[in-house]
């Protein structure tokens, strides 16, 4: 069964809802979760916030966190993964941001790093992968990728 297919019968299982905040990802974990039969059991709306602006008004993320961390930064995608939640009204809620590339980089933050929040009920966790220079499409995919295999672990241990 494909890991989407898994997160999708554990969210009915369990009788919740999902959201996500995608920046860099661009909406394929939306995506994603859309490819499986039952999907609309489980979702209800997602956000693709891919300026900061939008991370601030859709998600209510704070613009002081943005100043203090950078957008690319595990804080950042906390706020995200808890204001889609909110803003959904869904138990979980999944917040990406990253670097696919080519560009904006730095040497603090290489491309390929991303930053993952993750919500559930209210609790947070937060990730942050270095996928390296991999290419942006694969960038992305292995993002989707680390999404589904750490909802699969979450929601198990939820």
């Amino acid at each position: 069964m494909a890991l989407e297919e898994q997160v999708v019968k554990l969210l009915i299982e369990k009788g919740m809802h999902i959201a996500f905040a995608e920046s860099c990802t661009g909406g394929l974990c939306t995506a994603t979760l859309v490819n499986v039969t039952n999907a609309s059991r489980v979702l209800d709306v997602s956000f693709v916030t891919y300026a900061n602006d939008a991370k601030i008004d859709y998600l209510s993320v704070h613009p002081e966190t943005i100043e203090a961390y950078g957008v690319v930064s595990e804080e950042v995608a906390r706020e995200m993964a808890l204001g889609v939640a909110n803003a959904a009204k869904s138990e979980v809620g999944v917040g990406v941001t990253g670097i696919a590339g080519p560009g904006g980089a730095t040497a603090a933050k290489p491309i390929g790093m991303v930053c993952f929040g993750f919500s559930i009920n209210g609790k947070v966790k937060t990730f942050t992968q270095q996928f390296g220079e991999i290419g942006r499409q694969q960038v992305r995919k292995s993002s989707v990728e680390f999404v589904y295999q750490t909802l699969i672990n979450l929601l198990n241990n939820a």
